[in-house]
């Protein structure tokens, strides 16, 4: 959420006071849970969404049952994009979460929803009135666009929809846990899902730093505690298969407030525990968009590629051969700016790789000479607004060139380097396909360049980028020349102080 679209009043920053002092609120209006049809699957999924929770902030409060998950589930962390894609706001963010899909394709950058594109890319419960209409599925929400607009409810068979802006969501967060936790214990329902919004308030009103954030958290954990506790009293608890994921659509900086760049503003998590969810993994390529493929793949759902997702449960992990260099990676030389902490980035190629950096100038930013390989953590903190943010297709480690970042400290010559794929067999074979995810940004007379060598021999080019292409998915078909029996790819990029290009998620295939 975001204070630009809400009116935080006094009396709902009464009530976040008062949320800071009881350990569980209780509902302040009575409301009786509505009749659900009765479920048809014993594989069931609960998705819970806590609005604005900073997960670093989690390791310094109570919050036993999110650090239970922690330990008997799967726990992704990542970071969101930033604008011009779109801004670290709830409308974006739960889009991202309910859709599936980047807000390049669901088309909500802000909290106006203008350009939404829900018809195109529906909500996850949508989808399934879409493919599964006998599940019976329910959504509590308090900030009331997630109805209004068609984020979230649409699809449900019941809802409830409280006004939390109007009247403070301490109390209606209350009520939405009291009568989740009633239809869980006495009702049959499939899939869930329920929103909490106190957390935003306690990070607008206070700031992620502070004591009453963390009690914030601790409420909503209280909340989360009683839902599990009713899944686990069910009656027909022992022949069912329950999935739980815990998720949130922004961070927070210290001192409250988020829509922009910072690293504390795109903070975000998914975290899940079922069946076939690793228990205490901490995957490094989990992303936003993974909340709705990780729900379809509980329910043994394989979604339509005309669905477009750009998610993958949570329990796939990345085969892109960058994922081998996590424990190269290093921390910060030349890049002051970025805490010392951060392990980020390696020159070490993958098996099989190289880079070749003969025509490469001298000097220049350690971090950045030649082609290098880095996550998103220590990437996009090299320099903030200028669009490394929206990298959002990349996962884990990834390759970057960035002539930027290298001339930032003295250098001599031309930044000029280039990455190399092994040789891949293709005798035999009528075609070649190289996948790849991209994000290049162009500028000057920089150039970026794919070239193929056949059996060896002298380099041609394939393709040439000369405009910006946002972190999209990357296919080029090849014919294999007669009496070739392998093929090797070139990455060729030049620059001057000019922007970067970055790969990721190489895939090469014959047929």
């Amino acid at each position: 959420m975001s204070l630009s679209r809400r009116s935080v009043l006094a009396t709902t920053a009464a009530a976040a006071t008062a949320a800071a002092v009881a350990p569980l609120a209780t509902a302040t209006t009575a409301y009786a849970a509505p009749t659900l049809p009765n479920g048809t699957s014993k594989d069931k999924v609960l998705v819970v969404g806590m609005d604005g929770l900073r997960h670093d902030v989690i390791a310094a409060a109570n919050a036993p049952h999110l650090k239970s998950m922690m330990v008997n589930g799967t726990y992704g962390t990542s970071l969101l994009y930033a604008n011009p894609m779109a801004a670290t706001s709830s409308g974006p963010g739960w889009s991202t979460i309910s859709t599936g899909v980047w807000p390049d394709k669901h088309g909500v950058k802000e909290n106006s929803f203008a350009g939404k594109n829900y018809a195109k890319y529906p909500g996850f419960l949508a989808r399934l009135a879409q493919v599964r209409p006998q599940l019976s599925t329910y959504a509590a929400v308090d900030w009331k666009p997630l109805d209004a607009q068609g984020t979230v409810t649409p699809g449900a068979d019941a809802k409830l929809v409280l006004d939390g802006d109007r009247d403070g969501y301490t109390g209606h967060d209350a009520t939405i846990a009291a009568e989740t936790e009633s239809i869980l214990r006495n009702q049959n329902p499939d899939v869930l899902f329920v929103y909490f919004g106190q957390t935003d308030i306690a990070g607008h009103n206070s700031g992620a730093a502070s004591a009453a954030y963390r009690q914030a958290i601790d409420v909503q954990d209280g909340y989360l505690g009683r839902l599990l506790a009713a899944i686990r009293a069910r009656p027909s608890y022992s022949t069912e298969r329950w999935t739980v994921i815990v998720t949130t659509d922004h961070g927070h900086t210290d001192s409250g407030g988020h829509g922009g760049s910072a690293i504390e503003e795109r903070r975000t998590f998914v975290l899940a525990q079922g069946p076939g969810i690793a228990a205490g993994a901490r995957p490094a390529d989990t992303r936003l968009v993974d909340v709705a493929a990780t729900v379809f793949h509980q329910l043994g759902i394989v979604p339509d590629p005309a669905w477009g997702l750009d998610g993958k449960p949570i329990q796939e992990r990345s085969s892109d051969p960058f994922e081998a260099l996590h424990p190269a990676l290093s921390a910060r030389v030349d890049e002051t700016g970025i805490p010392a902490g951060v392990l980020g980035w390696t020159h070490t190629a993958p098996s099989g790789w190289s880079v070749v950096n003969s025509a490469m100038g001298t000097g220049g930013v350690t971090e950045w000479r030649g082609w290098s390989f880095a996550t998103d953590e220590f990437w996009s903190r090299s320099q903030r607004d200028q669009s490394r943010e929206l990298n959002v297709r990349s996962r884990g480690v990834f390759a970057v060139a960035d002539s930027d970042e290298w001339d930032d400290k003295a250098s001599s010559g031309p930044y000029d380097s280039t990455l190399v794929t092994p040789a891949y067999a293709v005798a035999g074979k009528s075609t070649v396909t190289l996948g790849l995810t991209t994000l290049y940004r162009q500028e000057g007379s920089q150039s970026a360049r794919i070239l193929a060598s056949w059996n060896g021999g002298t380099p041609v080019e394939v393709k040439r980028y000369t405009a910006d292409v946002i972190s999209q998915p990357q296919s080029l078909t090849l014919n294999v020349p007669s009496g070739a029996a392998n093929v090797s790819f070139r990455f060729h990029y030049t620059g001057s102080n000019n922007w970067y290009w970055v790969i990721d998620g190489v895939k090469v295939t014959t047929g």
